[in-house]
């Protein structure tokens, strides 16, 4: 059982930045690919980004391709979140979301929010204009 915990939501400015993390004290977390999805008020949730149990694979949204970046403590059993140059339009509630996976799959299937075993409660990211 792995149970992630979201931290490092807050208000920002326009063109600042927040760095999110995902969290989970299960030691079998670095044997899980972990995605980040958004769901802002009246829309369906969003893939935002995954990372692969190595750490050396990626994919991005193209809404936040250059602006965000993901990484991983496998010794901390910790995933970041940093996004910068922030827009209004990424105002919504940030999850964390993990899959056991030994290989990333493709961009199209790791974006899909089913393909994911288990999420976090949740974190708000709030950007003024």
């Amino acid at each position: 059982q792995v149970q992630p915990v979201e931290s490092g939501g807050g208000l920002v400015q326009a063109g600042g930045s927040l760095r999110l993390s995902c969290a989970a004290s299960s030691r079998t977390f670095s044997s899980f690919a972990v995605g980040w999805f958004r769901q802002a008020p009246g829309k369906e949730r969003e893939f935002v980004a995954v990372v692969s149990v190595s750490g050396g694979t990626t994919y991005y949204a193209d809404s936040v391709e250059g602006r965000f970046t993901i990484s991983r403590d496998n010794a901390k059993n910790t995933v970041h979140l940093q996004m910068n140059s922030l827009k209004p339009d990424d105002t919504a509630v940030y999850y964390c979301a993990a899959r056991l996976s030994i290989l990333l799959l493709s961009k199209t299937t790791m974006s899909d929010a089913k393909e994911y075993d288990y999420w976090g409660q949740g974190t708000q990211v709030t950007v003024a204009s």
